[in-house]
């Protein structure tokens, strides 16, 4: 798969999220179109809470700061300086199962992780990476996924906690999730590792994960003029 890195928000430089959804949007239309070549941004934003369509009331910020609604999928999670976000924004393989590509999205965060002598891992029933807890104590939430896939091009995409301030996560159910908790690379190793410090290990994974999807060998293929990929599918972020 021939992809385009662009990164276009890392630190001082940090991108709106509204600007970074209308750059998605664009993109989407044009690899839908045939007119620009799989791309995807690597970049951190400004602060924000985005809420997915499954979020409920009761999730939202305690304090009522203010939440963006996206159209993807999963429910309700934080982006801000420190977080490094991708959005791929790629035609899939025809046909490729949507967990299929989340998966890449997860064994591509794993793998950097790995770098850092942290142990992601995926939880049964719930996206994104993980570290375990151990000794009684909660898992904790590294890295969330959350995708719209539409006519078989994917937008939105990851987010890995590099060196972020986890306390907005305390003033919202994080991915409609309650038993667990939040951490970054930095909190887990003690040391300081910045989006900028991951961003190139992480294009690299990214680069061999995704030029590793495959057609899913029990998908039925497409009918005429119809893509293998539901036109409208999403995956959480959670």
């Amino acid at each position: 798969m021939d992809l385009q890195f662009l990164r276009v928000g890392l630190a001082p430089g940090y991108l709106d999220y509204q600007e970074g959804w209308d750059l998605q949007r664009r993109a989407h239309r044009e690899v839908s179109e045939g007119t620009r070549q799989n791309t995807v941004y690597l970049l951190e934003h400004t602060p924000v809470y985005t809420a997915g369509r499954r979020t409920e009331p009761h999730e939202r910020p305690f304090d009522g700061t203010e939440v963006v609604n996206v159209d993807r999928g999963g429910k309700l999670t934080w982006h801000g300086p420190g977080q490094l976000v991708g959005y791929p924004i790629l035609r899939l393989p025809d046909p490729v199962l949507v967990v299929d590509y989340v998966a890449a999205l997860e064994s591509a965060l794993i793998s950097v992780l790995a770098d850092y002598g942290l142990a992601g891992e995926r939880v049964d029933g719930r996206s994104g990476v993980w570290i375990r807890g151990t000794d009684g104590g909660q898992d904790r939430k590294i890295a969330a996924v959350g995708i719209r896939v539409d006519h078989g091009v994917t937008m939105h995409g990851f987010s890995l906690n590099c060196s972020n301030d986890l306390a907005p996560y305390a003033q919202i159910v994080a991915c409609g999730i309650s038993d667990a908790g939040t951490t970054s690379i930095s909190a887990e190793t003690g040391t300081a590792v910045t989006p900028s410090d991951v961003v190139e290990r992480v294009q690299e994974e990214l680069r061999h994960t995704l030029a590793n999807l495959s057609p899913h060998p029990g998908a039925a293929p497409p009918a005429p003029g119809n893509s293998g990929t539901a036109n409208k599918a999403q995956g959480a972020m959670t």
